[in-house]
């Protein structure tokens, strides 16, 4: 959180497109229906039970087209000068959030996803440490390195199946909170799969659920798809023309860019504890949840450094909070809204439409 209150709304984004991406691709392979034969009929818990139980594979390579409509209808170009769209809309334009075709490879620890654009190609590459991003259009790599987790008590085996019950005892608790289909026998890719959709109980956002395909005989995820509730598309979603198992060469997810290109750092594991934001003395940022579910909406304040000017991010168009100037980013998925008041700053958030997250942040 402590990086993501620091970099500009057009970093943000980008790191956005770079999660969805590494997010999409490390469990959406292959997603292409066919005429590809189809698995026997099995309860949700016992076709999650045998993939688990798959023999793993040493690697993944396809061809793949990755659509995402995350930020469709925007209308990004309002708020910038000269109907350009300014920083956020050119960011837009990328393959990240603009969708692509290309190429994907992936291993157990290991990515790397190809997005052919006109304007240059863009690699994600994530080598089991660090995400990169290389931006061919800007000549521009992008960088960040989670913070690692805590490491697995000896003794507990990470490729052990969970027995049948364990899963159906999963299954049932997430029921209680979602709605859960069974396992729908299909084919991905030529390969045969189940598809299993998740969809929320709650109605009134915008999230309208997820699907996940899986490998019905080498226990792999094979497509990912994100849905709002105003669609019957997907939002988001990778799919492959072909797609082939076996070893991937460690060459693959090793990034070459030219010798000149920008680095940009958008964070690393070894930073320090958080620091308060803003002016010496200040307080910490305040994150605040108003709400649960998918109807919820998150307010984040900060203070604003007294005498500091912030002008709103060009291409986003801009609303009246109280006579306060917002600017608004509107997406399939939701709404964020960011606005100062009394030398505080507001972003509010939720899987809302704009209306309801406006009214929200007028009643702040």
């Amino acid at each position: 959180m402590n990086i993501l209150r620091r970099l500009p709304l057009s970093r943000v984004l980008l790191l956005c497109g770079l999660v969805v991406a590494i997010g999409v691709s490390a469990t959406a392979i292959a997603s292409a229906v066919g005429s590809g034969p189809t698995p026997a009929q099995k309860p949700l818990a016992q076709a999650v039970h045998d993939a688990l139980g798959a023999e793993a594979v040493q690697g993944v390579s396809a061809s793949i087209t990755y659509t995402n409509h995350l930020l469709e209808g925007a209308n990004l170009a309002s708020g910038g000068t000269g109907g350009g769209g300014g920083q956020v809309g050119e960011l837009a334009s990328s393959p990240l959030l603009s969708g692509a075709s290309g190429r994907l490879w992936a291993t157990k620890d290991r990515v790397r996803l190809e997005l052919q654009s006109e304007k240059g190609d863009t690699e994600v590459v994530y080598d089991g440490h660090t995400i990169s991003i290389y931006d061919a259009a800007t000549n521009t790599i992008y960088r960040y390195t989670p913070k690692e987790g805590g490491s697995q008590a000896n003794g507990t085996s990470s490729h052990e199946a969970p027995s049948l019950a364990k899963i159906e005892e999963a299954i049932a608790d997430l029921r209680k909170h979602v709605d859960v289909s069974e396992a729908t026998p299909t084919d991905v890719a030529g390969q045969p799969a189940y598809t299993v959709r998740v969809s929320p109980k709650e109605a009134g956002s915008l999230i309208g659920g997820a699907e996940l395909s899986f490998d019905a005989v080498h226990g792999m995820p094979l497509r990912t798809a994100i849905y709002s509730s105003t669609s019957s598309s997907p939002v988001i979603e990778l799919a492959a023309t072909e797609v082939s198992y076996g070893p991937v060469e460690s060459s693959v997810f090793e990034l070459t860019p030219p010798a000149n290109a920008k680095i940009d750092e958008l964070g690393e594991s070894g930073e320090g504890p958080s620091k308060p934001a803003g002016p010496e003395g200040g307080s910490q940022p305040k994150l605040t949840t108003h709400g649960s579910g998918v109807t919820g909406i998150a307010v984040l304040e900060s203070q604003v450094k007294p005498g500091s000017k912030s002008s709103p991010p060009e291409g986003l168009p801009q609303v009246d909070i109280n006579g306060a100037t917002a600017s608004e980013l509107r997406t399939a998925l939701g709404t964020i809204l960011t606005f100062e008041r009394s030398g505080v700053r507001y972003v509010v958030a939720g899987a809302l439409d704009s209306g309801t997250i406006e009214a929200f942040a007028k009643g702040l």
